[in-house]
């Protein structure tokens, strides 16, 4: 008889060194599109708080800091019909994100270019939903790196 055992790997708050809570200010902006660093920040936010590893904190009581700066917003034709119709949009947004322990200033980690995407049906949806796709994409990406990546 042969007994296969499968392991969870999970991040405990010990594995996290004295990261135990995390600030998120508002992103800077450096796109042309309103309110996408607000968007981005409170989805962070929402994230972070869902995952449950680390808690969301002020910045004055906060181990981590995540810092971020939203560097371009576009928006592209992606899919054609055969007469050249656009059939879908891509919007791609591109962040400088930093995340630093507030005690000791040291750069946790720092992603320069983190970029992500999201597309939508140019007949049946909007802008806003292919613009809210890449960032649930980034918040993800974000997220991982930050919780997962120690």
């Amino acid at each position: 008889m042969m007994t296969l055992s499968c392991g969870v790997y999970s991040f405990s708050q010990s594995s996290m060194g004295d990261i135990k809570s995390i600030a998120i200010p508002l992103f800077d902006d450096q796109s042309t599109e309103g309110n996408i660093r607000e968007r981005i920040t409170d989805q962070l936010a929402k994230g972070f708080s869902a995952d449950n590893t680390i808690k969301v904190a002020r910045e004055q009581q906060a181990d981590g800091i995540l810092r971020g700066v939203v560097v371009s917003y576009s928006r592209e034709p992606y899919n054609y019909t055969n007469t050249e119709v656009v059939t879908e949009y891509i919007c791609r947004i591109s962040l400088n994100v930093q995340f630093v322990n507030r005690r000791s200033e040291k750069v946790i980690w720092e992603e320069k270019g983190m970029s992500n995407w999201g597309t939508y049906n140019a007949d049946t949806e909007n802008e806003d939903l292919g613009k809210s796709r890449a960032i649930d994409k980034l918040v993800e990406d974000i997220i991982n790196k930050t919780v997962k990546g120690w």
